[in-house]
Protein backbone atom coordinates (compact mmCIF):
# COMPACT_ATOMS: atom_id res chain seq x y z
CA UNK A 1 0.00 0.00 0.00
CA UNK A 2 1.41 3.42 -0.75
CA UNK A 3 0.75 5.87 2.25
CA UNK A 4 -0.73 8.41 -0.37
CA UNK A 5 -3.88 6.91 -0.83
CA UNK A 6 -7.09 6.63 1.03
CA UNK A 7 -6.66 3.98 3.58
CA UNK A 8 -10.05 2.44 3.24
CA UNK A 9 -9.31 2.82 -0.92
CA UNK A 10 -6.22 0.47 -0.50
CA UNK A 11 -8.28 -1.50 1.79
CA UNK A 12 -10.62 -2.02 -1.17
CA UNK A 13 -8.46 -2.49 -3.62
CA UNK A 14 -6.36 -5.25 -1.92
CA UNK A 15 -9.58 -6.71 -0.76
CA UNK A 16 -10.60 -7.17 -4.48
CA UNK A 17 -7.18 -7.97 -6.05
CA UNK A 18 -7.21 -4.80 -8.10
CA UNK A 19 -3.60 -4.62 -9.32
CA UNK A 20 -2.79 -0.49 -9.86
CA UNK A 21 -0.08 2.35 -9.02
CA UNK A 22 -0.20 5.35 -7.40
CA UNK A 23 1.02 8.83 -8.22
CA UNK A 24 1.16 11.63 -5.79
CA UNK A 25 0.04 14.97 -6.28
CA UNK A 26 -0.08 18.55 -4.71
CA UNK A 27 -3.61 18.73 -3.42
CA UNK A 28 -4.31 21.67 -5.56
CA UNK A 29 -3.65 20.18 -8.87
CA UNK A 30 -5.88 17.45 -8.05
CA UNK A 31 -8.36 18.54 -10.33
CA UNK A 32 -8.13 16.67 -13.37
CA UNK A 33 -7.19 19.83 -16.31
CA UNK A 34 -4.33 20.94 -13.76
CA UNK A 35 -3.31 17.50 -13.02
CA UNK A 36 -2.94 16.91 -16.57
CA UNK A 37 -1.18 20.52 -17.55
CA UNK A 38 1.26 20.46 -14.35
CA UNK A 39 2.05 16.29 -14.35
CA UNK A 40 2.34 16.20 -18.07
CA UNK A 41 -0.61 13.29 -18.73
CA UNK A 42 -2.93 14.04 -21.38
CA UNK A 43 -6.85 14.10 -20.50
CA UNK A 44 -7.16 11.09 -22.70
CA UNK A 45 -5.39 9.24 -20.18
CA UNK A 46 -7.42 10.54 -16.96
CA UNK A 47 -11.14 9.64 -15.83
CA UNK A 48 -13.21 11.62 -14.09
CA UNK A 49 -15.90 9.67 -11.58
CA UNK A 50 -18.87 12.19 -11.58
CA UNK A 51 -21.40 11.30 -8.52
CA UNK A 52 -25.02 12.07 -10.01
CA UNK A 53 -28.08 12.33 -7.28
CA UNK A 54 -31.60 11.93 -7.92
CA UNK A 55 -33.32 15.72 -6.95
CA UNK A 56 -36.85 14.54 -6.50
CA UNK A 57 -38.38 11.82 -4.10
CA UNK A 58 -35.81 9.39 -2.32
CA UNK A 59 -32.14 10.24 -2.66
CA UNK A 60 -30.80 8.18 -5.14
CA UNK A 61 -27.30 8.20 -6.40
CA UNK A 62 -24.31 6.63 -8.59
CA UNK A 63 -20.85 7.27 -9.47
CA UNK A 64 -20.25 6.88 -12.81
CA UNK A 65 -16.67 6.49 -14.59
CA UNK A 66 -16.19 8.68 -17.86
CA UNK A 67 -12.82 9.69 -19.82
CA UNK A 68 -11.99 13.39 -18.99
CA UNK A 69 -12.56 14.21 -23.32
CA UNK A 70 -15.84 13.01 -22.45
CA UNK A 71 -19.05 14.49 -20.70
CA UNK A 72 -21.60 12.61 -19.26
CA UNK A 73 -24.94 12.34 -20.83
CA UNK A 74 -27.25 13.65 -17.24
CA UNK A 75 -30.31 14.45 -19.26
CA UNK A 76 -30.57 11.24 -21.21
CA UNK A 77 -28.67 7.82 -20.21
CA UNK A 78 -28.03 8.26 -16.75
CA UNK A 79 -31.28 10.01 -15.96
CA UNK A 80 -33.02 7.18 -17.30
CA UNK A 81 -30.69 4.31 -15.71
CA UNK A 82 -31.17 6.23 -12.66
CA UNK A 83 -34.82 6.03 -12.99
CA UNK A 84 -35.57 9.43 -12.16
CA UNK A 85 -37.25 12.34 -13.56
CA UNK A 86 -34.41 14.92 -12.26
CA UNK A 87 -31.21 14.47 -11.57
CA UNK A 88 -27.58 16.99 -11.31
CA UNK A 89 -24.20 16.51 -9.85
CA UNK A 90 -23.65 16.09 -6.41
CA UNK A 91 -22.30 18.69 -4.81
CA UNK A 92 -19.54 18.84 -2.64
CA UNK A 93 -21.12 18.80 0.52
CA UNK A 94 -23.35 15.27 -0.34
CA UNK A 95 -19.87 13.96 -2.20
CA UNK A 96 -18.21 13.98 0.88
CA UNK A 97 -21.01 12.92 3.20
CA UNK A 98 -21.57 10.07 1.27
CA UNK A 99 -18.38 8.70 0.28
CA UNK A 100 -15.70 10.73 2.56
CA UNK A 101 -13.88 11.64 -0.40
CA UNK A 102 -13.31 15.52 -2.17
CA UNK A 103 -13.48 16.44 -5.06
CA UNK A 104 -10.72 16.07 -7.40
CA UNK A 105 -10.07 12.74 -5.24
CA UNK A 106 -13.43 11.24 -5.93
CA UNK A 107 -12.91 7.29 -6.82
CA UNK A 108 -15.15 4.52 -8.01
CA UNK A 109 -13.51 2.39 -5.25
CA UNK A 110 -14.88 1.70 -1.76
CA UNK A 111 -18.40 3.48 -2.87
CA UNK A 112 -21.09 2.51 -0.60
CA UNK A 113 -23.01 -0.38 -1.32
CA UNK A 114 -25.95 1.09 -2.31
CA UNK A 115 -24.31 3.37 -5.61
CA UNK A 116 -23.72 1.51 -8.30
CA UNK A 117 -20.78 2.47 -10.33
CA UNK A 118 -21.46 2.96 -13.83
CA UNK A 119 -18.51 3.15 -16.61
CA UNK A 120 -18.95 4.81 -19.96
CA UNK A 121 -17.84 1.89 -22.09
CA UNK A 122 -15.32 4.21 -24.38
CA UNK A 123 -13.09 3.94 -20.48
CA UNK A 124 -12.86 0.40 -21.36
CA UNK A 125 -11.07 1.13 -25.04
CA UNK A 126 -7.78 2.64 -22.97
CA UNK A 127 -4.67 0.39 -22.50
CA UNK A 128 -4.65 2.57 -18.65
CA UNK A 129 -6.31 5.37 -16.85
CA UNK A 130 -5.83 8.07 -14.20
CA UNK A 131 -8.36 8.03 -11.84
CA UNK A 132 -8.71 9.40 -8.44
CA UNK A 133 -6.74 7.48 -5.20
CA UNK A 134 -9.35 8.85 -2.15
CA UNK A 135 -7.77 11.91 -2.02
CA UNK A 136 -6.75 15.33 -3.34
CA UNK A 137 -2.86 13.90 -3.09
CA UNK A 138 -2.99 10.50 -5.07
CA UNK A 139 -4.04 9.04 -8.50
CA UNK A 140 -4.37 5.68 -8.70
CA UNK A 141 -3.34 4.17 -12.43
CA UNK A 142 -4.64 0.67 -13.81
CA UNK A 143 -6.13 -1.40 -16.93
CA UNK A 144 -10.06 -0.42 -16.98
CA UNK A 145 -10.13 -3.87 -16.87
CA UNK A 146 -9.29 -3.58 -12.93
CA UNK A 147 -12.77 -1.80 -12.87
CA UNK A 148 -14.84 -4.60 -13.72
CA UNK A 149 -13.77 -6.22 -10.21
CA UNK A 150 -15.90 -3.23 -8.23
CA UNK A 151 -18.97 -5.07 -7.04
CA UNK A 152 -21.68 -3.91 -8.17
CA UNK A 153 -20.57 -2.65 -11.63
CA UNK A 154 -21.49 -1.67 -14.81
CA UNK A 155 -20.53 -0.63 -18.16
CA UNK A 156 -22.79 1.11 -19.96
CA UNK A 157 -22.73 2.17 -23.36
CA UNK A 158 -23.39 6.00 -23.94
CA UNK A 159 -23.23 6.74 -20.92
CA UNK A 160 -20.60 10.09 -22.46
CA UNK A 161 -20.20 11.10 -25.39
CA UNK A 162 -16.98 12.88 -26.79
CA UNK A 163 -16.53 16.84 -26.34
Amino acid sequence: MNESISVSVADFLGEHGIEYSVLNCDPDLADTQAFCDHYGYSLEESANVLLIASKKGAPKFAACVVLATHRLDVNKTARKKLAVSRISFANPEQTRELTGMELGGVTPFGMPANVPVWIDSSVMKRESIILGGGNRSSKIVLSPTMLLKIPHVEVVENLAYET
